[in-house]
Parts: structure tokens; sequence; C-alpha cells
């Protein structure tokens, strides 16, 4: 009885880890979907990426704030000192003008989790190899 006990939790436990995983990972189909209708205004990704009202977002992920060179970012985001990952990104898509006070970017943020892991996890397939 014990044994079936600890194998029943044992079960729960891992399908419980394991559904949040994939929630949390998002769904990148999704996100290209919402990239492209409130992000790709002023935003590329893939490789014939550049700058133009925003960033080129490729390799988004571990790279210091301000730092592509194709692109004139405001002396606010230049300075903020933020590496992003997907902690600081998550936050600067809740309230850009909260991570970055003086940022030109002109988004008023997304509140939605679903919505925000599933832009993260369309950037995350720009990442390099």
């Amino acid at each position: 009885m014990q044994k079936t006990a600890v194998l029943t939790f044992a079960l729960m436990l891992n399908a419980g880890v394991f559904s949040a995983h994939a929630h949390a990972a998002g769904d990148a189909e999704a996100g290209a979907t919402l990239f492209k209708r409130i992000c790709g205004g002023c935003h590329q990704v893939g490789e014939s990426a550049r700058g133009s009202f925003g960033p080129q977002l490729n390799g988004i992920f571990g790279r210091p704030s301000g730092s592509t060179t194709d692109y004139q970012y405001s002396d606010a985001m230049k300075s903020a000192g933020i590496v992003w990952t997907r902690e600081t990104l998550i936050a600067y898509l809740e309230a850009p003008k909260k991570v970055v006070p003086g940022t030109r970017m002109i988004f008023w943020g997304l509140s939605d989790p679903e919505k925000i892991e599933n832009l993260l996890a369309y950037l995350q397939t720009f990442q390099p190899q």
C-alpha cells in the first residue's frame, strides 16, 4: 500500500513538473503571430534582420541592453546595465518604462503571462546555436 502511494505521488509530482515546464516554454508559433502584430512594426528578427525603428532582436537572450551596432539607443537604454535574460525580458515586456525609465520604446506593456511566454519562445528560436 505504501509503495503504491509513493509511486502515485511520484507520478503526480512528475506530471506537474513537466506540464509546468511545457507551459513555461510557451508556443513559438503563437509567439510569431503575436510578434508580427505587436512588435514587428519596430523590431525585426531572422537572417536579414536589422535595426529600424527599434533594434533587431536576434540573439536577445544574454545580450547587454543598448549593445547592437545597427541601432541608435536612448541614453537610458545604453546606461541601463541590463543583460537580457528571461526574467529581465518578462519584466520589460510587462512594463518597459518601469524597467528602463527614459526608454524611447513606445509600448505600454503586456499583462498576459501566456502571451509573454509565447513571445519569449519565439525569440528563443533566433538564438545562435
